[in-house]
């Protein structure tokens, strides 16, 4: 997973760019090449990062809907409807954290 900032997004593309059009005249920099490959480079270990942040949060919105599906399971009568709500907001919690994780492995 890469995640550029816009920076080097566009720095990246105006490096191309310049890349593109000495190579239609057949000769290329190597500066260029070398450039290119250091802000993959960086966009490449943020990404591992926040990959590994979406993880951390998805397992705690795992370990947030088993706690509150006990606390469902075990509640009187009187508070289950409070609990039920909670999981609810628990699941959505995953579900988002589930897409995000998702999304970001595509990528």
């Amino acid at each position: 997973m890469h995640s550029y900032t816009k920076a080097e997004s566009r720095e990246r593309g105006r490096l191309f760019r310049k890349g593109f059009r000495q190579a239609l005249a057949d000769c290329v920099d190597p500066a260029i090449r070398q450039q290119i490959e250091r802000i993959d480079q960086a966009a490449a270990a943020r990404g591992t990062q926040e990959l590994a942040a979406l993880h951390k949060v998805q397992a705690d919105a795992r370990q947030d809907l088993a706690a509150a599906k006990a606390v469902e399971r075990t509640s009187p009568r009187a508070d289950r409807a409070a609990a039920r709500e909670a999981r609810k907001q628990a699941e959505q919690r995953v579900r988002l954290a589930e897409r995000a994780v998702h999304k970001a492995e595509q990528s």
